[in-house]
């Protein structure tokens, strides 16, 4: 195990118990050439946001906690009804700043009801359509606005008065594929952020279960107490992702893409997703989730969406350990992610093996499934 300088999101969903948990990274730089370990406070952050909730189908609990880090930037999505038959969950770990992470949050699911390939029963092409429609929703001036919004108080500002003094043009909307109209305004030709976010999200429609993931957080299940990955790490140095940055123009210096970012995909981060004679998904960064689609059985204990900060302290099998260990005396699945977060939290910022001091979050759920065999990818 790694020193982690951070403190995780927990989120735990239950039909069968799933948990799930997202962190910061260290490094939050993103301009070529130019990055930091971030600013960490004297003493740590360790209140915590929790919650609980459920449906017919599932239930779920989520915490996270700011830790040292001077900001959180970690968000998460946990939507137990996103229609009558299917939960989403998701984790977002964000990097140079808070607002993408937020945005998706806010509108990453949305987008995944609206595309008609959900309509048709096509889940994995919704929301692979989805992470790539975050791009696209945070340039011109509607995004520079929204993204506004999301961010500091000065922002917000800004962000609320261009709102009212900029509306959109209605001879436009009828040419949207939603409802994101386009704004005219002083940053109509805004290209977006040089932020990001990673993004680990879990569909679950009956026994089904969709995960996407474009970045450095995972997802994984356990099954009869053995961990499973759902997702892999999007490092830079893996042939795919190297071949690609190298194609698209990009170089690749100490594990990091144009000597800055230590992730081969994300959303966002927009100075890296700039040739026009690409398509998104062979731009040096992409937003690309990888999909998984797997059959829940009865065997699934639970499973866990997390970003790096809880996987920089404990592997997949630690944490399922961990976790089963917990849930033998508590039932409060909010509990048992906080626990995580406390376990995982470093003393102090100096390097200590298998703790961090940056932010975390988790969340986990627990569904009620039907005999079906597993199938990962």
């Amino acid at each position: 195990m790694t020193m982690n300088l951070g403190a995780p999101d927990i989120k735990i969903f239950v039909p069968f118990p799933l948990l799930s948990v997202s962190r910061f990274r260290k490094f939050c730089g993103c301009s070529p050439g130019h990055f930091e370990m971030g600013i960490y406070l004297s003493t740590p952050k360790t209140d915590k946001f929790s919650e609980e909730g459920e449906s017919s189908r599932l239930s779920y609990g989520l915490s996270s906690m700011q830790g040292w880090r001077s900001t959180m930037e970690d968000a998460h999505a946990a939507i137990p009804d996103l229609d009558a038959s299917t939960s989403f969950f998701g984790v977002y770990d964000g990097h140079g700043g808070k607002v993408v992470s937020k945005f998706c949050a806010k509108y990453l699911h949305q987008q995944v009801l609206k595309h008609e390939a959900y309509l048709a029963g096509d889940i994995g092409t919704s929301v692979q359509k989805a992470f790539f429609r975050m791009d696209e929703m945070m340039r011109g001036q509607r995004g520079w606005r929204e993204l506004a919004v999301l961010g500091d108080k000065l922002d917000k500002f800004s962000g609320m008065i261009e709102g009212l003094i900029w509306s959109p043009r209605s001879g436009d909307k009828s040419d949207q594929v939603d409802d994101w109209a386009f704004e005219e305004g002083p940053h109509s030709d805004f290209s977006g952020p040089t932020s990001g976010s990673t993004a680990c999200v879990a569909i679950i429609r009956g026994n089904q279960l969709v995960v996407a993931n474009a970045g450095d957080s995972r997802c994984i299940i356990s099954r009869n107490g053995q961990a499973y990955n759902l997702s892999r790490d999007h490092k830079p140095d893996l042939e795919a992702e190297r071949d690609r940055i190298s194609k698209a123009g990009g170089f690749i210096i100490a594990g990091r893409v144009n000597g800055s970012l230590n992730l081969a995909r994300a959303i966002g981060d927009m100075e890296f997703k700039q040739n026009k004679f690409l398509p998104a998904e062979k731009q040096i960064l992409t937003a690309n989730p990888d999909i998984n689609i797997v059959e829940l059985c009865d065997d699934d204990e639970f499973i866990v969406l997390a970003c790096d900060g809880i996987w920089d302290c404990m592997s997949g099998q630690q944490l399922v350990d961990f976790i089963r260990e917990q849930l033998k005396s508590e039932t409060k699945l909010s509990i048992v992610c906080e626990k995580v977060l406390d376990r995982c939290l470093a003393p102090s910022t100096a390097g200590v093996a298998g703790i961090s001091a940056d932010e975390k979050s988790m969340s986990s759920e627990k569904v009620q499934t039907t005999s079906k065999p597993v199938e990962t990818e």
